[in-house]
């Protein structure tokens, strides 16, 4: 039944069903439409419109229905539904009757779908950002494995002056730097949660929404309730994000197609990325670079028709948003697909050292070093410059490297020239004379992968590691700033004595806030070798504890992040940490009593029951202000 049926005598047209309905696209905002749902249904038992029995059948029946679409999303495409938000409603009225028409009190469709849509974009933005810094990565080590390599560098597609192939690697992960830098900007900007602005007014119900928004992950509420629901620039600044990141990718592969090609005979792409002719036998094509190269029309169409659709609208929500998903899906997919494919094509991409070299000796590309040279003998750079482009004339009638000639030869030309000058020309001279910050001599280059990669020495206790660990190249200048970036999300350590004010402070705020349970200082002081902390820049924002009860079960306790620091990944990663922490202490079973089950099941936790759990851990509960009313689940995870 559709949502909207009362006021309409008849049924829809079933061609205006199939033109209207979004369930076949849509149907991917499953999970974050259940998470959003499962947050409403709390917000409305702290307003006082349902009770907390009636919350926690709700939340039960949600948490089921997430589980099984989880397991079998495909399962929505068979519905008749018009969109997930009625399929989603439809499952929970099966499972509860009645009640499950409750849900939707004070909430429309519209701040439902800017909600459900934001949460996706956070998610699928920690996915880009991982893709993004592995191929950051792979140039990297490209860059360490030829950064003495000499290229011949264009402008114009016509050879200038000699580059070295590191230096080209690394021009390429600016590039992608930059893209990071806008993703984080375009997160940061959509992590405001729109829930509880309805239809356009807001909602008519005692919500607490800043609460709301932090209990979905978001750093606040957004603060207009007719903007929350009509504006999609959210959508936007990723697309453009995906479309400028595509641009990149393009070039870069543009740019190994050239060097592919039998006539620059610069690389050679590795088999898992190639195809062959049905006709030729002899060939050896790059599809996967064509396909990048070709794919980014698509990314920058999706950007353009949805600008296009948005232009002049008018406030608040309209049926033409709805066109802001299949777009945004296509292109997030297809950014994705063709990082992983970049970061594929560069992992076993051989480059021919004798070919880049004699190319880089061809095209007179060291002209500029022999205008210098006269230069620096005091001739104005523009007589100089005369002077050169006479000579390359000559070289070019004579077929002739400007290196080549006798000095008799070059004396024509100017007679400030003398037998120094050869000492200039050469290759090697060219690439020396470039050592300044972000130039193209070995030195500069070698400067940006020199020292101890702080990658290596954050990540060098995981087994395996990582190919920069590997290979045994660290990276000052270029890995840093990468680090720098991830360490935003990633860095965990062991808890200190120092850290104890920061960790007391975030475990009696959650406390107060009935989310873990009280803890005396003295306690947190007696345990602080069983803690973890997060930290951002070197300020602590999060903390967890790991109490072990024997007999290999152990629980984490005390998880807590900092209101405007969620969202981010420290309490994904604090988790994590202690997952690792147990393995290592050879654990058998990892227990938690939590209020965000579907948090814990991303990571690979189980519903169990709260029976099936020793008696030393329900004993704790004693001290828990909800202990008559407890809305806890019981999670479980084998090592």
């Amino acid at each position: 039944m559709a949502l909207w049926g009362g006021r309409f005598s008849q049924g829809s047209d079933v061609r205006f069903k199939a033109f209207n309905d979004s369930l076949p696209f849509d149907y991917r905002l499953a999970e974050q439409d259940i998470v959003g749902s499962v947050a409403w249904s709390q917000a409305l038992q702290k307003a006082g419109v349902l009770t907390v029995e009636e919350q926690q059948n709700l939340q039960q029946a949600l948490e089921q229905l997430l589980l099984e679409v989880q397991q079998d999303p495909n399962q929505i495409l068979q519905s008749d539904a018009e969109d997930i938000h009625s399929w989603v409603e439809g499952k929970l009225i099966d499972k509860v009757g009645d009640l499950g028409k409750k849900l939707h009190t004070g909430r429309s469709r519209n701040d439902q779908v800017a909600t459900d849509l934001k949460l996706w974009c956070k998610e699928q933005g920690e996915e880009i950002y991982a893709a993004l810094v592995k191929l950051q990565e792979a140039l990297v080590n490209l860059a360490a494995r030829e950064q003495s390599t000499v290229l011949p560098g264009y402008t114009h597609l016509q050879r200038a002056q000699p580059l070295t192939f590191g230096h080209w690697c690394l021009a390429y992960v600016e590039m992608f730097d930059r893209d990071l830098s806008r993703v984080k900007d375009a997160l940061h900007r959509m992590d405001r949660c729109p829930l509880g602005s309805g239809a356009l007014a807001g909602t008519a119900y005692p919500i607490d929404r800043d609460e709301l928004a932090q209990s979905l992950g978001f750093r606040s509420a957004t603060l207009n309730s007719l903007d929350a629901v009509s504006d999609r620039d959210h959508v936007l600044e990723l697309l453009f994000s995906a479309s400028t990141s595509m641009l990149h990718l393009s070039r870069m592969a543009e740019d190994l197609i050239f060097y592919n090609s039998g006539e620059a005979g610069f690389i050679e792409l590795d088999d898992a990325v190639t195809s062959g002719s049905s006709l030729m036998p002899q060939k050896k094509n790059p599809d996967a670079l064509e396909l990048i190269r070709g794919k980014t029309g698509r990314v920058i169409g999706s950007l353009s028709a949805l600008m296009v659709t948005i232009k002049a609208l008018p406030m608040a929500y309209n049926k033409d948003m709805q066109e802001d998903k299949e777009g945004l899906f296509d292109a997030v997919d297809t950014w994705l697909a063709c990082l992983d494919m970049a970061s594929l094509c560069l992992q076993d991409l051989k480059v021919n050292q004798d070919a880049t070299l004699k190319a880089a000796q061809q095209g007179h590309s060291n002209a500029t070093e022999l205008a210098d040279y006269l230069v620096a003998k005091g001739l104005p750079f523009r007589e100089a410059h005369h002077v050169v482009g006479e000579a390359v004339v000559a070289a070019i009638e004579k077929n002739k490297a400007l290196e080549e000639f006798e000095l008799a030869d070059l004396k024509q030309f100017s007679d400030l020239i003398d037998e120094d000058v050869f000492e200039h020309l050469t290759i090697e001279a060219c690439l020396a004379k470039r050592e300044v910050l972000g130039g193209t001599s070995r030195a500069s280059v070698e400067s940006a992968l020199n020292g101890k990669s702080q990658f290596e020495t954050q990540q060098g206790q995981t087994k395996g590691g990582t190919s920069v660990g590997q290979v045994g190249y660290a990276l000052s200048q270029v890995q840093q700033r990468l680090n720098a970036q991830k360490a935003e999300v990633l860095s965990v350590r062991s808890a200190r004595l120092s850290d104890m004010d920061e960790i007391d402070r975030i475990v009696s705020h959650w406390a107060k806030e009935g989310e873990t349970l009280p803890r005396s200082r003295d306690d947190l002081l007696r345990s602080i070798l069983d803690f973890a902390v997060a930290e951002i820049e070197h300020e602590v924002v999060g903390c967890s504890s790991l109490y072990i009860y024997g007999t290999g079960l152990a629980e984490i306790r005390s998880l807590g992040v900092d209101y405007d620091k969620h969202g981010q990944g420290q309490g994904k990663a604090l988790v994590q940490y202690m997952m690792q922490r147990a393995k290592d202490l050879e654990l058998k079973r990892l227990i938690v009593l939590t209020r965000v089950p579907t948090f814990f099941e991303k990571l690979g936790f189980s519903y169990t029951s709260k029976d099936q759990l020793p008696e030393k851990v329900m004993k704790d509960c004693d001290i828990c202000p909800k202990k008559h009313a407890c809305d806890e689940v019981a999670m479980e995870y084998f090592l």
